[in-house]
């Protein structure tokens, strides 16, 4: 028997709030959340408190696009590393990080570890 895509929907969404309700992120150390599509991978830094998107890097903007497939590993590291580098810039140092309810393997991972080796502390 398959699960429906509804079904993995639903517990993808379950696991994102049971994560989040002991994940916030704050202006000290604000939240890495990432989103994953078949297509496509997002990062955002969050500050929860006031609400605020601190830095954003998707696999939708044109200078990772124009460097290859959007959906693969190679494109995720490179989102990683556009949302570190915005981040610093924001004045971002140590995040917490928010897998989405995503596993974390493959291009979830890659996000992580880009964002690492590119300055973020988790």
């Amino acid at each position: 028997m398959s699960v429906s895509t509804k079904d993995k929907q639903v517990g993808r969404a379950r696991r994102h709030y049971r994560v989040r309700k002991k994940v916030a992120g704050t202006a000290e150390r604000p939240r890495l959340a990432v989103f994953r599509s078949n297509k496509h991978i997002s990062a955002q830094v969050i500050d929860d408190r006031s609400g605020r998107t601190l830095a954003a890097a998707s696999s939708v903007e044109k200078s990772v696009r124009d460097a290859g497939a959007t959906g693969n590993k190679t494109a995720a590291g490179a989102v990683g590393r556009l949302v570190a580098q915005r981040a610093k810039s924001a004045g971002v140092s140590r995040v917490v990080f928010d897998r989405g309810g995503f596993q974390y393997h493959g291009r979830v991972a890659a996000v992580a570890e880009a964002a690492r080796q590119a300055g973020l502390e988790f």
